[in-house]
């Protein structure tokens, strides 16, 4: 059941890519991805049926719903240069982190921290703020987040790999 939840999350991310940005069709898929995002592990957990499988089930269906999202939003939004850098030293920092965790590891690692939910939870809300909070703070607040956890990423992942 878990991961047919979580399948839901991969085919609501597809459809968004067929909805007007922040139509009501947009924030529907948006929300029943996101809360399916919150549901899939609470499901697996309670039916004692947590896997490896559905855990990088899980993380595949988070990068697809992270690229829908960037592609739908990032050409409607007047985002300064400063902000594209720091996204691009977000995602070379988490390549390097999976690069890492399959050289040293021979296989994807993926980390779950509290810090990565947190960052999940904030990038969720995002452009749901985007209306009532400048686009400058919540980016902010949404980066500097996402770069910690990115950086605590990988030193999780060299210290289960050193042990």
């Amino acid at each position: 059941m878990a991961n047919i939840i979580t399948f839901i999350r991969v085919l609501c991310s597809i459809a968004i890519l067929f909805c007007p940005v922040f139509s009501a069709a947009f924030y529907s898929l948006y929300i029943s991805a996101g809360v399916s995002d919150m549901i899939d592990g609470w499901v697996a957990r309670k039916t004692n049926t947590a896997s490896e499988f559905g855990a990088k089930l899980d993380t595949m269906a988070d990068i697809v719903f992270v690229i829908v999202c960037l592609f739908k939003l990032l050409p409607v939004m007047d985002i300064p240069v400063w902000l594209y850098v720091w996204i691009g030293v977000i995602a070379f920092i988490k390549v390097i982190n999976i690069v890492s965790g399959y050289v040293v590891r021979k296989q994807f690692v993926s980390v779950h921290s509290v810090m990565n939910k947190v960052t999940g939870i904030l990038l969720f809300v995002f452009p749901l703020t985007l209306s009532i909070v400048d686009l400058k703070y919540s980016a902010i607040v949404v980066c500097a987040v996402a770069t910690f956890a990115a950086i605590q990423e990988g030193h999780c992942i060299r210290k289960k790999n050193s042990n």
